[in-house]
């Protein structure tokens, strides 16, 4: 399968340059791959991940898409294809309807529409009707607020997912049912596509992953 994303020697230190937060991380996604993280609070899996996603800065090292480096004018491109999912979201206050059409409003997804059909299927998949699009953002659960997030994310079609434990906190119902629908949105093109979840729960990790890295005080290595 092809790579889709390579970090080279990634590297992030504190302001003053005595503490790594990540030292040396070389990672390669490819198409078709289902990856875990695991590792101790603080091992920096959050920073991994947001270095990724080039939503945060790096010290030292490399991110390369398809196999070449990433210019500044290419980076909201790669955003829109390198997808990072915070395990708690930020949602308007509107409806769950409009929260899902608001990133059609944005510049980079002018072209695409809202498929109400699609986002009705897939919440259908995991239990919840037609009727759960009208239910005011405020009134949702964590849980709701997750599934609602995880869509959004999946119906703008990335080629990679970054999941920053997506079901910390949910009760075991909820948290099958968010890994029912990036299961579903890999298997729709899995020669595509790829996810890198974080997670604690070792048993998910089983369910999930193919491969699994352990993060370390900012070092990685396979598990």
């Amino acid at each position: 399968m092809p790579t889709l994303l390579e970090a080279r020697e990634l590297g992030r230190c504190l302001p003053l340059g005595e503490t790594w937060l990540l030292r040396d991380v070389s990672l390669e996604i490819n198409a078709g791959d289902r990856l875990a993280v695991v590792g101790p609070t603080g091992a920096g899996k959050t920073v991994l991940l947001r270095a990724l996603a080039m939503l945060d800065p790096f010290d030292a090292g490399e991110i390369r898409w398809h196999n070449q480096p990433v210019a500044d004018v290419e980076i909201p491109d790669f955003r829109r294809q390198v997808v990072y999912l915070h395990q708690r979201p930020v949602l308007w206050e509107q409806s769950v309807e409009t929260n899902l059409r608001l990133p059609y409003e944005l510049k980079g997804h002018a072209k695409k529409q809202f498929d109400r059909d699609r986002v009705v299927a897939l919440f259908e998949h995991v239990g919840r009707d037609a009727s759960f699009l009208g239910k005011p953002a405020r009134d949702l659960s964590g849980g709701e607020g997750q599934l609602v997030a995880l869509i959004r994310a999946m119906q703008l079609d990335p080629g990679i997912l970054l999941l920053d434990e997506p079901t910390a906190a949910l009760d075991a119902a909820t948290s099958r049912s968010i890994e029912q629908l990036v299961a579903r949105w890999f298997e729709e093109s899995s020669s595509g596509r790829a996810y890198l979840w974080v997670s604690h729960d070792s048993e998910q990790v089983g369910r999930i992953a193919q491969q699994v890295y352990q993060m370390t005080a900012g070092s990685i290595q396979r598990a």
